[in-house]
Formats: structure tokens, sequence, C-alpha cells
């Protein structure tokens, strides 16, 4: 990726998408260059997607994420109220920083760290939120630490939206 321009991702003989390193990581066009692009790679889970009142929320399991204006107006016009999709995001763009959580109460989550990984200046967290694995990279003075239940935020300006059945983004 350090050497290429422009880079073809296929699948079975398929391309998936050609465009630039970086395009590739911040836009996939599907769930495979999106789970492809990235170490580690994009978090998944699957989502219902609800209207309350004006809002648009993202379900799953116990918990919510209401959806910024702007990305719930595409939801909306595509009809995807009350259908399944998937909920893309990279460990990058979860937080655990109290600023952050502060500024975005309607994207946290609470969390049971399974694992931590120091990997010098980031740690990694692992969790499950209902069956799906999911891992954080947050900054190294984080507290958080196996068995301890945590706050974390989503950062919903990186979130990335994909067709359940088709695979195809949606929205990012």
């Amino acid at each position: 990726m350090t050497l290429g321009t422009r880079i073809v991702v296929m699948k079975d003989g398929i391309i998936q998408q050609v465009d630039t390193p970086q395009n590739l990581y911040d836009k996939p066009t599907n769930l495979f260059v999106a789970g492809f692009m990235g170490m580690p790679p994009m978090n998944f889970i699957e989502c219902k997607v609800v209207k309350s009142g004006a809002d648009v929320l993202l379900m799953f399991g116990s918990h919510s994420i209401k959806i910024p204006d702007s990305k719930a107006q595409i939801l909306v016009e595509q009809n995807y109220i009350d259908k399944e999709v998937v909920l893309g995001i990279r460990p990058e763009d979860i937080h655990d920083e109290q600023l952050f959580l502060e500024s975005s109460p309607e994207s946290i989550i609470d969390a049971r760290i399974t694992i931590y990984e120091m990997l010098g200046a980031e740690v990694y967290l692992y969790f499950t939120i209902d069956q799906f694995d999911i891992t954080a990279r947050v900054n190294a003075r984080t507290t958080a630490r196996p068995g301890d239940t945590v706050q974390l935020a989503f950062d919903l300006s990186k979130i990335h939206i994909f067709d359940k059945e088709t695979e195809q983004k949606i929205l990012d």
C-alpha cells in the first residue's frame, strides 16, 4: 500500500473497488473492502434502523445510537426504516476519553472489557456487544482493564452503514 497510488481490491476474481489507499480505507464501497483494509479490521454490528419521533436510531441488542440528521436523512430517503443494516466502525473511532464521552452522549455504550492489549503508545480494548466482538484502539493512558465495565462512545462522523443483504455501502 505504501508504493501504490491506486489499488485494485478483488474478491473471487471480481473487482470490488479501484481507488487510492486512503479512499479504500475511508470510503469502502462494500463490507469486503471495509473488512480487508486496516489492522485491526473494521468492527461490524448488525443493527435495525428505527425511527423514533424525529430521530433515527440504530438498534442492536439493548443498545441504541442516534444517527446524525445528515446521515439519518439518507436512511429515510432510501427506505431503510425498520430494516436490518450493518454498522461499520473502525477501532480508532471508538473513544473512552471523558471529553469525547461528554460531547457525544448519543453514541455511548457500556462495554465489559475482556482483553487489554498494550502496544506502547496505544491500547486495544476487546469487548463483546451482544454476539459481536469489538475492538477499540484507545490512548495508552486508559484506565480500563479486563473485567471493567466502561463507557465508550462512537465517533458518529466516522461510521459506515452497509446494506445487510447486498453488503454495499449505504453511507459513510
